[in-house]
């Protein structure tokens, strides 16, 4: 079957240097959530909760981010269309916690720095034209 694609069309095979960044990244992202998901396990099983509904609640909650990061993940190493939503939608939902922490009486402001900025490097970088560009290739 013939090539029907013009050459000046066609998009490199390499992964260019703002998708590499990006897993580098979601790869992060996904190590810290991780840990927080291990944390809340080790906090349920070792501290007495003052609600054993809300901490088993948490900790499903983030057993579920953290699988949702894995699979961001994943799909980015394998240059998947459909990981640029959901890694949009976690991004923002990460600056939503990040404005929280800068705001109100718990207020912690590197906390928020420490999330507010991978998530707009994240959504800078997925939303970048060579990103784009590899990850809207239907093979």
């Amino acid at each position: 079957m013939p090539d029907t694609i013009p050459d000046d069309q066609v998009v490199p095979r390499g992964r260019p240097a703002a998708l590499l960044v990006l897993i580098v990244v979601v790869g992060l992202e996904f190590l810290a959530m991780a840990a927080v998901t291990v944390f809340l396990l080790v906090e349920l099983l070792t501290t007495p909760a003052a609600s054993i509904a809300s901490a088993v609640a948490l900790l499903v909650l983030a057993v579920v981010a953290t699988l949702w990061l894995g699979a961001m993940l994943v799909g980015l190493r394998r240059g998947r269309a459909w990981v640029r939503s959901g890694i949009v939608v976690w991004q923002v939902l990460q600056g939503a916690l990040a404005i929280g922490a800068f705001q109100g009486v718990f207020r912690v402001p590197a906390v928020g720095w420490a999330l507010l900025i991978p998530a707009l490097l994240a959504i800078t970088l997925v939303l970048s034209k060579s990103v784009t560009a590899v990850l809207a290739r239907r093979d």
